[in-house]
């Protein structure tokens, strides 16, 4: 078994060509309980093979295989024997490449479409004759390849999904992986079940089993320390490591002076609770982190220096405490592909504890969270028998408000975001929101705005709230809270918060917003 908790050749990789589901994809096939990476579009197959993968997954993407910029994939990859399955410009690749025919389509298909399943096989196997899907392309495949069958077709696209059984390459113009393609699961459990032979055994028990096995081979007789957050990943990643190692890891929660009201309060005794036996400190370090901020106004820079202040924090804990040797982090699968860590990835914004860290550690890192999405780290937890306060517990990044105060973090903008935040964090609590909201938070743009209060002018600061409903926080949703709500937190934000005068409601999706302003 691997370190991933996968067993042998039952590894996926997703190649990504810029598609906005690349992630969704990787998402999908692991709920068929096979596990997979993302993984730039021009890997080569030396790389699939050493890595152990059993199959590829090409992702959709915004060019055309005609464009002066297109992106390819590795020349290699056609010949190397693994099974395939293009999604969306995947497809027009593998025609493209194996001497198909594509070109622009008269008119882009974007939106619903009805397929007609010409032959139900490969991939298509056992589907209906005719099922809805969602297509999102601008050029088509009027021709397949030498050797490969059309499988389905739609009214304007003549080759909806293509294969060649002999070879186990299959493409499909419309995106299975999303929930307006109802029969997409399916779709995906033909290729990884049917064509490629896989049984689908990965499961967060045996993640549980191989991330701690692989925890204590690398520590061996070592020591190390966990950096605790409070935050979901931070204690899962404290559970797992506990789990592994024993009486040789120490908890170190850092307080920054970045936290919401009652923060500290609240991570310190809940772990106590939590991990009974485990050693835990508590650094107070709120001066050095405001003064390591003090002129900085770059967003990417808070980050970066955060993430550093963090490092030498925890490296001189670690010396004091004695010999230890590794750092470990609850790093997850958004956070470095996020921060452009991951294969071919763009940085969105630089995590503090991916891009934010320094160059030259002393301590050695450890990442056993590092390949999973948010969902899949709760259920970890869930494993690991965490209660659902700390399991199901909303998301706080690890910068904590300094990337919610646009511009310089100063203790008196701290200070009035805390209290904001706090109205924000009351209302939507009791609600019956409770699950439905991913993160529900306030933030100070900076902005001052003339008002009225007290039948005079008043000049004062415009607080934003932003709540949004998500899975796994690849993409998201703003929520659509009732309208008494919204009335409820303007009234009291204007009434409770000394200096606010105006509160606006963040409706952005993500994308094309990300989930923080900064």
């Amino acid at each position: 078994m691997g370190v991933d908790g996968t067993v042998a050749a039952e590894r996926v990789a997703v190649l990504d060509f810029g598609g906005q589901y690349a992630q969704l994809i990787a998402r999908r096939v692991r709920e068929c309980h096979v596990y997979c990476e993302l993984l730039a579009g021009d890997t080569p197959p030396e790389r699939l093979r050493s890595g152990g993968f059993a199959a590829v997954i090409l992702s959709g993407g915004p060019s055309s295989v005609y464009g002066a910029d297109a992106p390819f994939a590795h020349p290699g990859l056609w010949s190397c024997g693994l099974p395939l399955l293009g999604i969306c410009y995947g497809q027009q690749l593998l025609a493209h490449a194996l001497g198909g025919r594509v070109e622009p389509a008269d008119h882009g298909e974007y939106g619903g479409a009805e397929l007609e399943v010409v032959a139900a096989e490969g991939v298509l196997a056992g589907l209906p004759q005719h099922m809805p899907v969602w297509m999102s392309h601008g050029d088509r495949v009027l021709s397949p390849p030498p050797g490969f069958a059309v499988l389905g077709r739609t009214a304007t696209t003549p080759v909806a999904a293509m294969g060649s059984a002999a070879r186990r390459l299959y493409g499909v113009q419309f995106h299975p992986e999303v929930a307006h393609t109802p029969a997409g699961m399916q779709v995906l459990r033909n290729f990884l079940h049917g064509v490629c032979g896989l049984r689908g055994s990965w499961s967060m028990g045996r993640y549980a089993e191989a991330a701690s096995a692989a925890l204590a081979a690398e520590v061996g007789d070592g020591r190390a320390i966990v950096a605790l957050s409070g935050g979901v990943d931070s204690s899962v990643a404290t559970a797992l490591v506990y789990r592994a190692l024993g009486d040789r890891v120490t908890a170190i929660y850092v307080d920054h002076g970045l936290q919401r009201a009652g923060e500290v309060e609240e991570v310190t005794a809940g772990f106590a609770g939590a991990f009974p036996g485990l050693r835990f400190v508590h650094v107070s370090a709120a001066d050095r982190f405001l003064a390591a901020l003090r002129g900085v106004t770059d967003p990417e820079e808070k980050r970066r220096t955060i993430g550093r202040t963090f490092i030498e924090v925890f490296e001189q804990e670690a010396a004091r405490l004695g010999p230890v040797d590794f750092l470990v982090q609850g790093t997850i699968y958004p956070d470095v592909i996020e921060s452009g860590a991951a294969a071919g990835a763009a940085t969105i914004k630089t995590h503090h504890n991916v891009g934010g860290l320094p160059e030259r550690m002393r301590l050695r890192l450890l990442e056993p969270l590092r390949p999973l999405f948010k969902d899949e780290v709760r259920t970890l937890g869930e494993e690991l028998g965490l209660p659902p306060e700390l399991v199901w517990r909303q998301p706080f990044p690890g910068p904590g408000l300094a990337i919610r105060i646009l511009g310089e973090v100063t203790e008196a903008r701290l200070e009035l975001l805390r209290r904001a935040d706090a109205v924000v964090r009351e209302e939507l609590g009791p609600h019956g929101l409770g699950r439905e909201i991913w993160q529900g938070f306030a933030v100070l743009p900076g902005a001052r705005t003339v008002g009225v209060m007290g039948d005079g002018r008043s000049y004062g600061e415009l607080v934003a709230v932003r709540a949004i409903a998500s899975l796994d926080g690849m993409t998201a949703d703003w929520a659509r809270l009732p309208h008494e709500v919204l009335a409820r937190l303007s009234a009291r934000l204007v009434n409770e918060v000394p200096g606010v005068n105006r509160v606006v409601y963040d409706i952005t999706s993500k994308p094309p917003a990300t989930i923080e302003w900064e």
